[in-house]
């Protein structure tokens, strides 16, 4: 079947979940996920609110000035913003750029005002930004709040604790994938201090092309909220080679690892981190983590409490149905030979146990650790996070 064919069925499989009665939203996460998300902005503003359970029927009225004057975070969002350009498409005219900037000071303000235990932080403005161009201001509105109040919740508390916390499990995933790539990034004393803009706005900081932002928002929101970090391990794990490379000291491997390149392979890696995640899941990285008493306060390990009441729409569910279904093509394609591609590197009898399993490349088997370790911080070597 050739794209156009392909494109125009799985226009046809969307419409078809959006006109169901219920709607068929397990099968929207799936669209989602699978092989180039949901296609069009156009789908996108349908299905976005569906994924987030925004009820399009409602909206909150558009926010006013008036939240201007009285905001604490005004004047820093207002310099964010104003250093946001790029953000927007090329060749827009100047007053249309200009006119959307201003709408995006107003959206931020909304969802604090309204949000008083929500604080900014930096790097917000990447997010909302997105939803303002994808599906314009009322209904960006609707659907930022709602993912500020859960999938970001984490990254607006008053402290970095929690996302520190969150940023904690990359190494461990890198650990257990390719434990060479984490002895290395360890002896040049890295950190995870690279990754933080890629985890607080979903890479949408970091990527020059618009189009992979989006792609990315999609397999996002249709997924638990600690997705992008298991993205972000395969990202590097892609690395390898170029990380083995480097010079073994901080600045060096800093710098590698924070110019994250244009021209990744996206269907790919959005591929292995989905099946990362089914076969790990956030509650066996909650329950065996060394900070186990911060993994229960954090947002997203109580993301049961979003999820929708049928656990047939759960995105968990739906990520493990697509990698059963993966799984038994994979069998029934490469039989005895399935055995010899294991992505992981055993390091416990656990990942013995993944190897009679018959995990595949294809299915980007992999495990998580323990979080045994806190994010180190690099006194002596200043890391520009926001470059």
């Amino acid at each position: 079947m050739d794209f156009d064919a392909k494109k125009k069925r799985k226009v046809a499989e969307i419409y078809q979940a959006l006109n169901s009665d219920p709607i068929d939203v397990a099968a929207l996460r799936r669209m989602a996920i699978s092989e180039g998300g949901l296609l069009t902005d156009e789908i996108r503003c349908k299905v976005w609110p569906k994924l987030l359970s925004v009820n399009t029927d409602d909206l909150p009225p558009l926010p006013g000035k008036e939240l201007r004057e009285d905001s604490k975070d005004y004047q820093q969002v207002l310099l964010d913003v104003r250093r946001s350009l790029r953000r927007f498409p090329p060749g827009m005219p100047d007053d249309q750029r200009e006119g959307l900037q201003e709408e995006l000071i107003d959206i931020i303000l909304h969802v604090l005002k309204r949000n008083p235990q929500l604080h900014y932080y930096q790097g917000y403005h990447d997010i909302v930004v997105t939803f303002l161009l994808v599906v314009g201001d009322r209904l960006a509105t609707a659907l930022v709040e709602k993912l500020s109040t859960h999938h970001l919740r984490d990254f607006m508390d008053p402290t970095m604790d929690n996302t520190k916390h969150i940023l904690n499990y990359l190494m461990h995933i890198i650990d257990q994938v390719n434990p060479e790539v984490h002895d290395f990034m360890q002896s040049a004393e890295v950190g995870t201090i690279f990754a933080l803009s890629w985890l607080i706005t979903w890479f949408g900081h970091v990527l020059s092309d618009f189009r992979h932002v989006v792609r990315l928002y999609d397999f996002f929101l249709a997924c638990h909220p600690l997705m992008p970090i298991y993205f972000a391990a395969v990202i590097v794990l892609h690395r390898e080679q170029e990380v083995l490379d480097c010079e073994c000291d901080m600045a060096s491997v800093h710098h590698l690892l924070s110019q994250i390149p244009q021209d990744l392979p996206y269907e790919s890696l959005i591929s292995k981190a989905g099946d990362l995640f089914v076969q790990f899941p956030p509650s066996e990285l909650a329950k065996e983590a060394a900070q186990a008493a911060q993994a229960e306060r954090t947002a997203a390990s109580t993301f049961k409490d979003f999820e929708l009441a049928s656990v047939q729409q759960r995105p968990d569910t739906v990520l493990r149905q697509r990698f059963r279904e993966r799984l038994q093509g994979e069998e029934r394609l490469r039989g005895e030979e399935r055995t010899k591609s294991i992505l992981t590197k055993p390091r416990t009898n656990r990942f013995v146990k993944l190897a009679v399993m018959g995990l595949t490349v294809a299915l980007g088997a992999a495990a998580l650790a323990v979080v045994k370790s806190a994010l180190e911080w690099a006194p002596k070597f200043e890391l520009e996070i926001f470059p």
